[in-house]
């Protein structure tokens, strides 16, 4: 994330209580506070403190996007005990956490430098692609998923379905249904089917702006979406944003279709809570009816702006979803026919 707007002085205050409340700073001493773009459901703060940078986070019950869309601040702790779980069973995939204040829905995490940590979104977007990386991802989200899986304490523990409710399926899946009458039906299902799994943790919201290259691999960021649930939206709600890119840059269309199939590729071969057959199934389902979201639901990707390009997602995303029976393999097959034939003339 980039420096965004000074802060006021009323946030100012309101950060200064936190980082008391989380022992961060005594009471006489100064700190120096920036916020960072980028945070369409939270306010995000670069903070340089006597001991060091941190950075501050805080839910905002509505979020920054042209729709009516609102989701429960209690989420901000919910992302703190994803990330402590997450970096147990995977250590160094996740900020350490400094401190926490729920009455404020703030949390402070480790910071760490764009210039070392860069954004895999912008990396993506740079023509800086690497498959490599990507199977890494997959391999992280599949560990975490691994190790979760059938666990009753952490479904408990992780019950969040009215948050993911308004936070994913609601403002994706639903939506489309709204506006897709000849698709309602399966959209609807599909939603419920998610809803209804008790099968592993979801992050929730596996995107490459939310992922960091690291020297040491993917550092994951903003799990407030995080739920008990069906994995295979994970994989699928990351597979789809690699799908996007094509449209978005269509010329390295090949090199995104290799960071598609690296991903998959190394997610499934860690499935062992059930056959990778089945996860892969319920993935191609979700993938075809997550790009019409993209554009038709109340978060659209921001840099799909023009009508060719909102159209080109639009028709083969029902294309791919009038399908019912289809691989992920013969998704990315059909995607990069469609992109070399109305993208690339």
């Amino acid at each position: 994330m980039q420096v965004a707007d000074a802060v006021t002085a009323q946030e100012r205050s309101e950060i200064a209580g936190a980082l008391r409340a989380m022992n961060l700073v005594d009471a006489s001493e100064a700190f120096s506070v920036a916020r960072l773009s980028g945070g369409v459901s939270c306010d995000v703060y670069r903070l340089d403190l006597a001991t060091g940078t941190v950075c501050l986070k805080r839910a905002l019950p509505k979020l920054r996007v042209a729709a009516d869309w609102r989701a429960p601040v209690a989420r901000a702790m919910s992302e703190v005990a994803w990330m402590k779980l997450a970096g147990g069973i995977v250590p160094g995939c996740v900020p350490k956490i400094l401190g926490e204040d729920p009455d404020r829905h703030m949390f402070a995490m480790e910071f760490f430098p764009p210039e070392t940590y860069p954004v895999w979104k912008a990396q993506l977007a740079s023509g800086s692609i690497d498959a490599r990386f990507a199977g890494r991802v997959g391999e992280t989200i599949a560990r975490i998923h691994a190790a979760t899986a059938g666990r009753r304490e952490i479904a408990r523990a992780f019950a969040n379905d009215a948050q993911f409710l308004a936070l994913r399926l609601d403002p994706f899946l639903l939506h489309a249904a709204r506006k897709h009458d000849d698709l309602a039906q399966r959209l609807r299902a599909l939603a419920d089917s998610v809803a209804g799994a008790r099968i592993a943790l979801m992050h929730g919201d596996v995107s490459p702006k939310n992922i960091l290259c690291g020297p040491n691999g993917p550092i994951f960021l903003d799990a407030e979406t995080t739920c008990y649930g069906d994995p295979a939206f994970d994989l699928a709600f990351c597979l789809t944003h690699l799908l996007l890119k094509c449209v978005w840059h269509p010329r390295w269309t090949g090199e995104y279709l290799e960071c598609f199939a690296a991903l998959k590729d190394a997610y499934l071969r860690i499935v062992d809570w059930e056959r990778p057959a089945q996860i892969e199934a319920r993935t191609a389902q979700l993938v075809p009816a997550l790009l019409l979201a993209r554009v038709d639901g109340k978060s659209p990707a921001e840099y799909l702006t023009t009508k060719r390009d909102k159209s080109f997602v639009r028709a083969e995303a029902k294309s791919l979803f009038a399908r019912e029976s289809i691989g992920l393999d013969e998704i990315a097959q059909r995607w990069s026919h469609a992109v070399n034939r109305a993208l690339l003339q």
